[in-house]
Formats: structure tokens, sequence, C-alpha cells
């Protein structure tokens, strides 16, 4: 394994662990964003989503396409290095 080799590997984790970072954030936002949502008077924001609030998951979504990538360049730099 070349020294380039291991800077893409490198590259490919790190891509992955934010990913994995970005999901569980995501997740446990959108979790704490609906308990509050369940624990007021008012719940006609929570039975129907409206205003829609795209923030937890955009945070997955950026999460998924990090990993995604993550996994791509891991297995570029597997079949390029061999």
């Amino acid at each position: 394994m070349s020294g380039d080799n291991a800077i893409v590997l490198g590259l490919g984790a790190f891509f992955i662990v934010v990913g994995v970072v970005l999901l569980l954030f995501g997740s446990r936002e959108e979790k704490g964003y609906y308990n509050a949502l369940a624990g007021k008077r008012d719940l006609r924001e929570f039975v129907t989503h409206n205003p829609v609030r795209p923030e937890p998951g955009s945070l997955r979504t950026g999460g998924w396409i990090s990993v995604a990538i993550g996994v791509l360049v891991v297995v570029l730099g597997l079949l390029f290095g061999s």
C-alpha cells in the first residue's frame, strides 16, 4: 500500500465518520423537536407537521450523502491501490 492510497482510504473513512455523526445528530435533533412539540398545549403543529421544518431531515440527507461518498472513495482507493 502506497502513501497515496493510504491518504485516499483515510479520506474515505473521514467521510464515513462524518456521515454517521450527521445521521446520529439529525435523528437526535428530530426526536427532540417532536418531543418538545408533544409537550405543548396546542398540538396542531405536531399533528399536521405544518409548517414543515426541514432541518433534521437535511442533516440526515447530508449524512447519507457523506456515507455514500466515503464508501465510494474507499472502494476506489482499494481498487486503484492494488
